[in-house]
């Protein structure tokens, strides 16, 4: 064979094309589709697929389970007992149990008077109650608001302590424990935890606290969650369908079923001793509240979702504050469930169906599966496919199974059916992040303990609209997010394609999804409060 003869060492199909770097890219692509991109696209839709059907199965197994808690009635009152607190006249108030009240807060400027009014506003014996504000804010002029709070309370007769700390080791887990080691929290038998925006109703003691007294085996009694702005815009309208979902369906299933489910770290009354036995506050991951609750239930704990007790809260309604909630929300489930796996399997406590229960329906099913799949499967792998004819979805994992799940989710919010489009495709969006925190979490990469408090706005809206309107200004990052504009213009280009070249007719989903990430990336989501 001569060296000059090209055409023996080069295959005719690349001598038209040497000189075109674009189309020895497509030759090239071409020559590995069938044996590398093919195979492994295909791989990946059999992987989602499963992951769909686990999540799907998961969904219905509660849609049925919420079913029949609602259709045979099975109140707490039934499952535990309860029997309302009386006054003693013989022993006075000496008979009710001495209640720990604490509010962690940092620099809370908007909504500090909020939660430390209701929470000196708590019906219960004078006596018998003692309100622990635990702050941590680093601003001296905020420090110096709070505690005047606190000591306008006290002149009142309110048995309120108000607690500082020289660091923020730990961050809220911290605050907390630190809080524990007063001396006056010795005497206490109950201790209810409240976040700065978290607004209790003054019965909220008389209605948790007799569940913990009649039943020496409960824990913990958690409240729902009331949102006094789900109606501000749009995304805390998505919010609020999905947490409605958490607390309608997840939490009542846990608490029905296995009398367990995850502590979300507010609105909920712990008995002291439980909390001690199960090894106290730790902050070795972002969600100290799941990692207590876990712990309590492998120490054989029971747990009590009160659904029909509600605290006012306030949902994040700015898209920044958002993001940096549910990065905190999704890493931490999956650092927890890595460093706790293990020791739920060995645990001999508690039933081997409750272990199955913890580490495969709570922990890998819901923190995981749901994240991952939302996002792998809807915003990279089924758009992929269209890219790659040879890899089909069958049209009951792409069509039937999301829209069935959809659906279920739907049940916890009725009033916003009209808006489940756009919660689809903002869940879809917000997904992206949740994905990345939780390999974040199982991986423990680099903010896998990043702690960024949820900025709460309080009064801040109403008052800036008040204020002598001007000319608003942001910086450049503030509002501009690559990721998410980067898979818009995956989603834009993919859609284009379907509709010039493609057979599977996903373009219509794929421009909607393209413009909810293009809107996310641009900033144009959520309330912007100008600096001051």
């Amino acid at each position: 064979m001569e060296l000059g003869d090209s055409a023996t060492v080069i295959p005719d199909s690349f001598m038209g094309y040497r000189d075109d770097i674009t189309m020895q890219m497509t030759m090239i692509l071409d020559q590995i589709r069938a044996p590398l991109i093919v195979p492994v696209l295909r791989l990946a839709v059999y992987i989602c697929l499963t992951m769909s059907v686990m999540l799907f199965v998961e969904r219905v197994y509660m849609g049925i389970v919420i079913s029949l808690v609602k259709l045979f009635g099975r109140k707490p009152e039934k499952r535990f007992k309860y029997e309302p607190m009386k006054d003693d006249i013989e022993h006075g108030n000496s008979v009710y149990p001495m209640v720990l009240v604490q509010i962690p807060m940092y620099n809370e400027r908007e909504v500090y008077q909020l939660s430390i009014g209701a929470a000196c506003g708590l019906s219960w014996p004078s006596d018998r109650i003692v309100i622990q504000v635990l702050d941590d804010s680093t601003d001296p002029t905020i420090k110096e608001l709070v505690e005047k709070e606190c000591s306008r309370w006290a002149s009142k007769g309110v048995n309120i302590k108000y607690e500082i700390r020289d660091n923020r080791n730990g961050y809220k887990a911290g605050a907390l424990k630190e809080g524990m080691k007063k001396s006056y929290v010795k005497s206490c038998d109950y201790v209810a935890i409240f976040d700065a925006d978290f607004q209790p109703e003054p019965d909220y003691l008389w209605r948790t606290v007799p569940f913990l007294l009649h039943n020496p085996k409960l824990a913990l009694v958690q409240a729902r969650w009331k949102f006094v702005n789900s109606d501000e815009c749009l995304m805390t309208r998505m919010q609020e369908m999905s947490l409605d979902y958490h607390f309608t369906v997840e939490q009542e299933v846990g608490s029905s079923t296995y009398a367990f489910f995850g502590f979300n770290g507010t609105a909920g009354i712990w008995r002291i001793s439980a909390l001690s036995e199960a090894g106290g506050w730790k902050d070795r991951t972002t969600v100290e509240d799941m990692d207590l609750a876990v712990r309590a239930s492998l120490k054989g704990w029971k747990f009590l979702y009160l659904g029909s007790l509600k605290v006012k809260n306030e949902l994040p309604s700015t898209f920044k504050a958002y993001r940096y909630q549910q990065h905190r929300w999704s890493c931490g489930p999956a650092n927890l469930f890595r460093k706790m796996a293990f020791e739920i399997m060995t645990n001999k406590n508690v039933t081997l169906w409750k272990k199955v229960h913890v580490i495969y329906s709570f922990f890998m099913v819901r923190k995981i599966v749901a994240h991952i799949v939302t996002f792998i499967f809807y915003c990279v792998i089924l758009p992929a496919t269209v890219l790659v004819p040879e890899v089909s979805v069958p049209k009951w994992g792409a069509v039937y199974i999301p829209s069935i799940i959809t659906l279920l989710n739907a049940v916890g919010t009725p009033r916003s059916l009209h808006l489940m489009v756009f919660w689809i495709l903002f869940e879809n969006v917000m997904s992206l992040h949740r994905t990345k925190a939780t390999f974040i979490g199982l991986l423990e990469g680099g903010r896998v303990n990043e702690w960024i408090v949820t900025e709460k706005l309080g009064d801040l809206k109403a008052k800036s609209a008040t204020k002598t309107p001007k000319k608003l200004s942001f910086r450049f990052g503030d509002r501009i997010h690559v990721l998410e504009l980067g898979v818009g213009m995956y989603l834009l280009f993919v859609g284009c394609y379907d509709v010039f070249f493609g057979k599977n007719h996903y373009y219509l989903y794929l421009f909607a999804q393209a413009i909810a990430f293009f809107i996310a990336g641009l900033g144009q989501i959520g309330t912007f409060v100008p600096n001051s």
